[in-house]
């Protein structure tokens, strides 16, 4: 079989052939795969940059850990790879999958589960999120993001803000649910008088941050208190595309009813990810199919992926490789 593979200390995959993976008991199950989505996670677990891998203890390895496939009944589903997953044939958990619904195609049913993951797990598990809340998204220009911004006004938040550096995409968001948008820019007074002007309109509740490091800072900043009571704020850190460090002022901590926490892999509890497969990411797919969850993807084929590996893909749509 055709298969994408990445040797250490080489910066490109390579298309190769291997032979076909094989089933080591009765839980995995053979698929044939048909879309798989290349996501931050994928490219920092092949390199051994992301906290979970033990890509730096292998020869090598096939690429991505889930996608849209077939089982040998022809069955369309979602599943999560026992080993990699950009391959003609695959190795899945049948805990792990999830029957993709009319009206969802592969390259969205590939792309769509790991912005379920990055977005319903912060906002329902982490943030608990209650009809009624006011919701930062900070990076919400990302596939991620787009998600999260729909995917809280789907639990019931009354207000969303979104930020972000790409305007476009900005703009786009307030047709997908986002109520008010700030330009992540150079002009760091400009982006605080604006998010402490709307925080003292509305209160903020929830804090979804997809980029950590200084624009963290700032928001953590608008947020801080002067003494006075204050509304309980969840702030959950799910990515760090702005930096894996930033400077918490202990005053935030004690000056305002806030609550730190990170959703991720090692983060969330076997319950929780029964019910990612179980409910969130069916509710997810039947959104998707029936208009009411967008998302946008950009597909590429297998043999083409060594050109297109560090292709960079715009206004938050995410790069499908198709097999």
């Amino acid at each position: 079989m055709k298969a994408v593979i990445l040797y250490p200390n080489q910066g490109l995959p390579q298309c190769v052939e291997l032979p076909d993976p094989t089933v080591q008991n009765g839980k995995e199950v053979s698929v044939t795969v048909k879309a798989v989505a290349i996501k931050h996670l994928d490219k920092s677990k092949a390199n051994g940059k992301h906290y979970s891998s033990d890509a730096s203890k292998e020869n090598s390895r096939v690429i991505g850990g889930d996608g849209a496939c077939l089982l040998p009944d022809g069955t369309r589903v979602y599943g999560m790879a026992v080993s990699g997953m950009m391959a003609e044939k695959a190795i899945i958990d049948s805990n792990m999958m999830v029957p993709i619904p009319d009206g969802v195609n592969d390259l969205v049913a590939a792309a769509l589960p790991n912005a379920v993951a990055g977005a319903a797990m912060a906002l329902l598990f982490k943030a608990d999120i209650q009809p009624g809340d006011v919701v930062l998204i900070n990076g919400a220009t990302g596939f991620t993001g787009r998600v999260a911004v729909q995917l809280a006004k789907h639990y019931g938040a009354e207000k969303v803000i979104a930020t972000g550096r790409n305007q476009s995409s900005l703009n786009d968001l307030l047709s997908m649910g986002a109520d008010e948008i700030i330009s992540i820019v150079p002009d760091d007074d400009g982006f605080k008088s604006q998010l402490m002007a709307i925080h003292d309109q509305t209160p903020i509740d929830i804090v979804i941050d997809y980029l950590w490091g200084q624009p963290a800072e700032l928001i953590l900043d608008c947020l801080k208190g002067n003494g006075s009571f204050t509304n309980k704020i969840r702030f959950v850190s799910v990515g760090s595309m702005a930096g894996d460090i930033i400077q918490l002022s202990a005053a935030n901590l004690r000056s305002t009813n806030i609550q730190l926490t990170g959703s991720g892999l090692g983060a969330w509890s076997k319950q929780q990810i029964q019910q990612f497969f179980k409910e969130l990411l069916p509710n997810a797919f039947q959104l998707a199919a029936a208009g009411k969850l967008n998302v946008d993807t950009v597909s590429v084929k297998m043999e083409n992926i060594a050109d297109l590996w560090d292709l960079e893909v715009p206004n938050g749509q995410r790069l499908v490789v198709t097999i």
